[in-house]
């Protein structure tokens, strides 16, 4: 296993200018290379599984895909590691003790003896993010790459939409959608109110659990505002569906980065927590 450092130094940031950001669920993966100098991405791909795969397997499509783009030709200042799953649970900081990981996860989530369970703080926002990473996708990377950093999707996520909502007076719920995987993000008056991750299978199990959390959280459907975004755009039926619920409904659009894209890369095909990590 590997600690959450980088691997550059002085010396090696000087010659090593690109950075990679990985993806890695059950469901998909996804990664793209940066050129830091020129603030440009170079190369990018996303990949949507059929079916949930295991991590062994996961393994080996992303051996491949690093194959298809020869990946590890290049050299990196930085490689960071982003693990989407729903092993997770968030815990206050206030109250966090790196000594409970166990006992903070096995409520909310079914774990092995043999998990290794790690943890990210959510930074000024008083969070702490308790997760269990895919090991052995970790050792790949090690074994390629040396030391790296690695965080959970929902850091990534939660941290993000606080950094740019705007306005602090109001409610938004953010619903994230790639592949067969929902994540909802809860904000108000700048607050933090609810995150979680949601495997479906149809667009009524979506709306089960948007509709659900709209009913804990006591949130009007008239004046909270629903912001969908990730692979969904207003023809689908999904989106269509949450109009029958939801008033204020629109496609999300994030703040725009200011990375340039090359001629054969798209910018639409690459998720949002992997720019939110370069």
């Amino acid at each position: 296993m590997t600690e959450k450092t980088k691997n550059n130094t002085a010396e090696d940031s000087a010659l090593n200018y690109h950075k990679l950001s990985i993806q890695i669920s059950l469901n998909g993966l996804s990664f793209c290379i940066l050129d830091t100098i020129g603030n440009k991405i170079e190369k990018a791909d996303s990949i949507t599984f059929t079916k949930e795969l295991t991590p062994y397997e996961v393994q080996k499509r992303l051996k491949e895909i690093f194959t298809k783009h020869r990946v590890t030709n290049y050299s990196y200042s930085e490689v960071v590691v982003v693990h989407r799953n729903n092993l997770f649970t968030l815990v206050p900081k206030a109250i966090f003790d790196e000594k409970e990981l166990v006992n903070y996860l096995k409520f909310n989530t079914k774990i092995l003896a043999n998990d290794l369970i790690s943890f990210d703080e959510i930074e000024s926002y008083d969070i702490v993010n308790v997760y269990v990473p895919f090991v052995n996708i970790n050792n790949y990377i090690y074994e390629l790459f040396g030391e790296f950093t690695y965080m959970h999707n929902g850091t990534v996520m939660i941290q993000s939409l606080l950094s740019t909502q705007s306005n602090g007076k109001e409610t938004v719920c953010y619903a994230h959608i790639s592949g067969q995987q929902l994540d909802i993000t809860v904000i108000s008056e700048k607050k933090l109110l609810f995150y979680n991750s949601f495997n479906y299978n149809t667009k009524e199990d979506f709306i089960y659990y948007l509709l659900f959390t709209f009913e804990q959280l006591k949130l009007d459907s008239d004046t909270t505002k629903l912001r969908l975004f990730g692979t969904i755009n207003e023809n689908d039926e999904i989106y269509n569906l949450c109009y029958s619920y939801v008033n204020n409904i629109s496609i999300y659009i994030p703040a725009s980065n200011t990375f340039i894209f090359d001629k054969t890369e798209e910018d639409s095909g690459i998720d949002f927590t992997i720019l939110n990590t370069l």
